[in-house]
């Protein structure tokens, strides 16, 4: 096969086939004349075919360089075409799913620093706790809680998750909450959709006769919180999410005991798309935060 001519050629005799000027076509491109005069001559030598008639003052297209025009042309607006395509796709926001918990005790409150650090790149977040879909749903990228093994993803561990109950302080002292038994005249709170969170802590904690699906389910953790600081209610989750209310003791932990979830939290993606500058970039990003400051 023969070897294919320079880009550079091609788009100078894209120009001057189609303006039939070789001095149009060196204003078109902003060259002089004889530089265009000179691929041209190079690009019929390399072709072994002259693809103009060198008229007076003019220039007419051969069969040979009308039928080659046509096909450059052609290839030249597919190229231009793809190009647009990719550098569309490349500023076009990054859409991210995001679990509550995770996006509104840990990401939300950081995005900021991301959005100046990167002010080309937007980040449009999707709370949820279904799993993401990437063929279906629009989705670049998730943070998803797992065990790290999703076929056909690519998955960076970002943090585990302990389980520990917390309340407000004032339902803590009313002092009926001596051993984890007692939890059985308290209301649970629960968050949808419901997991196996308390289940897993009272059995770690040898609790006995409470109910792990008693109690109040709501639509989610960040309900769930607020319920617990308000005092309706004893909720269950990890240190690093309630960080502020722990530190401002607007809710505590009546018992010391942190139940390893067995899970973590990952930032995933499909195979295949690490080479997405906008993944690369948020990516990186969530992982040097957590880096610098977990909580």
């Amino acid at each position: 096969m023969a070897d294919l001519p320079p880009l550079d050629a091609l788009r100078v005799f894209d120009a001057a086939a189609r303006r039939l000027s070789f001095a149009a076509a060196a204003a078109e491109l902003h060259l002089t004349a004889s530089a265009v005069s000179h691929r041209i001559k190079a690009l019929e030598a390399q072709l072994g075919l002259v693809l103009f008639e060198r008229l007076t003052r003019k220039v007419r297209l051969t069969p040979a360089g009308r039928a080659y025009a046509a096909a450059v042309a052609d290839a030249i607006a597919i190229l231009r075409e793809a190009t647009r395509r990719l550098a569309a796709e490349a500023n076009r926001p990054l859409t991210a799913s995001v679990t509550p918990l995770f996006g509104a005790r840990w990401l939300l409150p950081r995005l900021a620093r991301f959005e100046a650090a990167h002010p080309g790149l937007t980040v449009r977040l999707i709370s949820t706790t279904r799993m993401a879909d990437f063929a279906t749903d629009g989705v670049d990228c998730a943070v998803r809680f797992g065990k790290g093994a999703w076929p056909g993803l690519t998955a960076h561990r970002l943090m585990s998750l302990d389980y520990v109950p917390v309340c407000a302080p004032g339902l803590a002292r009313q002092g009926r909450l001596k051993s984890p038994n007692d939890l059985k005249r308290f209301t649970l709170l629960h968050a949808e959709p419901t997991s196996e969170a308390w289940r897993m802590w009272l059995l770690a904690a040898g609790a006995v006769g409470v109910d792990p699906e008693s109690g109040q389910t709501l639509s989610d953790t960040t309900a769930v919180i607020q319920a617990a600081i308000d005092g309706n209610g004893i909720a269950i989750s990890d240190r690093k999410f309630i960080a502020r209310e722990l530190k401002q003791r607007r809710l505590v932990t009546p018992f010391s005991i942190d139940m390893p979830s067995g899970g973590a939290f990952y930032f995933v993606y499909p195979d295949g798309r690490a080479g997405d500058r906008r993944i690369a970039a948020f990516r990186d990003w969530v992982l040097k935060e957590l880096a610098r400051a977990p909580v």
